[in-house]
């Protein structure tokens, strides 16, 4: 008999398979090139006011009155205030920096529902603070291809000089940056004063050299990687686009097929990409943005200027790459009119709690109480039993002065008969306080036995300013003995 072969062996041989994919990458250093034109100039000029803001805002003076700051800007974290302008922010009023913050929030989704990623491309502080560390890096070591020799060259004493240099104007940089942030916590002047005379605190110069070594490391060293990598906000800001959000686009239908060209040529039968990747060269991440919109794209628009410009050299129309929208690009591909639309659902949402979040942080405001009182009654213990029948509570009141004045008020306290009142530090229930403090004292209430007709009582303690006629009003209780069973008092 003749043995019959086995299976495998009348099955084709497996197809090799390709490498797998390495879990790790290393990163592939980007070049950007210098560009000029509009949008690069639109940089520049909301990068000098960034700057601006940054560097001057804190010299701004305020007149608060005496024995406050006078910085118009100021945290304060030792005295525990908040100054912006006029308002003066108390840790009890935290809600407002919440308020805040929720209206930057959603001021954020309104703004790239509509306009994509402006604020990664133009005012984000990783931006701003990487386009003058490469500005800086262009001045000393060159332009995109200078630069990309020298780097794939030996090491010359040249090039290490030039590195030294970039490396120093950055650290000089990310210095200036940690330097400003401090004064916004400390006043401008004196901080200055004491840091360069080694006589500011050990917090000063920790925090400067913090934010000097994350400014050079995220700015200088990792760029474009904060923004793929670090920063969550690609991630899900692509659920505030849609259809109708201006993003940097490129026309597929006009620039493709792409190819070379040479002058003379006709432009029959093909696109008007030329395939010169100065799209590619230009931007601050290294992507392609004819790939489509990516993660990777900050929305910059230094892709449109490059195109534009090499599109007036070949002859053809300018924005092969625009700021557009997609539904745009649906439209002008199959030859109908374009058109924005701003009101949509999404923008109506955002613009919708943008305003009731507005109106209910100028109402907090407008309602704002300038003087508060709160008073607490001693827990242990609940009451004393005095030897003529009397009871006593005892209080902690406590006088909020968020004014630069000093009022004075006189205490009474309503809700019992023949109850007397006394306050420690007080003649005559005469509550002095003091300007932008808490005024405490300690207030005993005494009520005739006879008076009690239940184991608890309320009380309201009233302050009257006579200067004003201002009156506070607090509620509590007075506690007295427990009733037995058919007790009567």
């Amino acid at each position: 008999m003749v043995a019959m072969p086995k299976r495998r062996d009348l099955e084709p041989p497996a197809a090799p398979q390709p490498p797998a994919s390495p879990l790790y990458a290393g990163r592939l250093r980007v070049y950007p090139r210098k560009v000029s034109g509009l949008w690069r100039t639109v940089k520049w000029g909301v990068l000098a006011v960034c700057l601006a803001l940054y560097y001057l805002v804190a010299w701004l003076r305020w007149d608060r009155g005496p024995n406050a700051p006078d910085q118009a800007f100021l945290i304060d974290m030792a005295g525990r205030r908040a100054y912006f302008l006029d308002l003066e922010i108390w840790p009890q009023e935290v809600y407002y920096i919440t308020g805040l913050l929720i209206l930057a929030a959603v001021g954020l989704f309104l703004a790239t529902s509509l306009f994509g990623r402006v604020w990664c491309g133009y005012t984000c502080p990783q931006t701003v603070w990487t386009d003058i560390f490469m500005l800086v890096e262009r001045w000393i070591e060159g332009d995109r291809n200078i630069r990309i020799r020298r780097d794939k060259g030996p090491t010359t004493a040249t090039k290490i000089g030039l590195k030294l240099a970039k490396h120093g104007v950055w650290l000089l940089i990310a210095f200036a940056t940690g330097g400003a942030w401090v004064w916004y916590f400390n006043d401008a002047p004196t901080v200055t004063r004491q840091f360069f005379a080694g006589e500011a605190g050990t917090g000063v110069y920790f925090f400067v050299g913090l934010f000097t070594a994350t400014t050079y490391m995220l700015a200088g060293w990792a760029r474009e990687q904060v923004c793929t990598y670090m920063c969550p906000w690609p991630r899900f800001q692509a659920a505030m686009l849609d259809e109708q959000s201006i993003i940097v686009t490129y026309e597929a239908w006009r620039g493709e097929p792409r190819g070379k060209h040479k002058a003379g040529d006709s432009w029959e039968g093909r696109g008007d990409c030329v395939a010169c990747n100065q799209c590619v060269a230009v931007c601050p991440t290294g992507i392609d943005i004819r790939d489509g919109q990516q993660l990777e794209c900050i929305g910059c628009g230094l892709c449109v200027d490059a195109c534009n410009a090499v599109m007036a050299k070949v002859g053809r129309p300018a924005n092969l790459i625009a700021f557009d929208t997609l539904a745009n690009q649906k439209a002008a591909a199959a030859g109908a009119p374009r058109h924005f639309t701003v009101i949509r659902p999404r923008t109506i949402i955002y613009a919708s709690v943008l305003a009731v979040v507005s109106l209910v942080m100028l109402a907090a405001f407008l309602m704002r109480a300038t003087v508060e009182v709160t008073v607490l009654r001693d827990r242990a213990p609940l009451f004393v039993t005095l030897s003529d029948g009397g009871v006593r509570n005892n209080y902690t009141l406590k006088i909020l002065n968020k004014t630069r004045d000093t009022p004075r008020y006189v205490l009474s306290v309503e809700g019992i008969g023949d109850l007397q009142a006394a306050a420690e530090g007080a003649d005559d229930l005469v509550l002095a306080t003091r300007p932008d403090s808490v005024a405490t004292y300690r207030v005993h209430l005494t009520a005739p036995g006879t008076r009690l007709s239940a184991e608890s009582t309320d009380v309201t303690f009233v302050l009257r300013d006579p200067a004003t006629g201002a009156t506070l009003r607090h509620r509590s209780v007075f506690i007295g003995p427990r009733l037995q069973p058919g007790e009567r008092r």
